[in-house]
């Protein structure tokens, strides 16, 4: 699992933890790669606060463990006798996460700035997303390649979603 806030933002992370919580929303930059191609590094995404009904597998979830925010996306719901818990996984990544207690997601992705374009995350992840997902996540040279032409295409102005 890779971190979307670097550990010295300390006092951010608790404002905006605090700020969904109360049903607030939020505004991250993604730093990580675990969620290609879903999203990537520089996307600005919105983080809107949620109760523990509103969520559902597929949603794409910031998650607050040991001090830190993962944006990964929930895979598994978990019923035994202490709760409700979740799996989420990285979208590139080829393990799931440790279970998230459902006091631990904090917020559902609600809509992806990348360059000029914005866009809602789907639940679904379609075949292509998901076998580039695998790749990206598994092989650094074509993780390397993508980033590249990726941070080509935003700076021409020609982002897709």
């Amino acid at each position: 699992m890779q971190p979307i806030l670097k550990a010295g933002a300390d006092a951010k992370l608790g404002l905006a933890a605090e700020m969904l919580r109360s049903q607030g929303t939020v505004q991250v930059k993604a730093w990580g790669t675990s969620m290609l191609p879903s999203a990537w590094p520089g996307d600005l995404l919105t983080i809107q606060g949620v109760t523990r009904d509103e969520v559902v597998e597929g949603d794409i979830v910031l998650v607050l463990r040991d001090n830190r925010f993962f944006i990964h996306r929930l895979v598994e719901k978990l019923r035994d006798e202490d709760g409700i818990s979740w799996i989420t996984r990285g979208d590139a990544m080829p393990h799931d996460d440790p279970a998230a207690a459902a006091s631990e997601i904090l917020g559902r992705v609600a809509g992806i700035r990348r360059g000029r374009r914005s866009f809602v995350p789907g639940r679904r992840v379609p075949p292509l997303h998901f076998a580039l997902g695998r790749m990206l996540g598994r092989w650094e040279r074509f993780r390397n390649v993508a980033l590249r032409i990726h941070a080509a295409r935003l700076q021409a102005g020609t982002s897709h979603p």
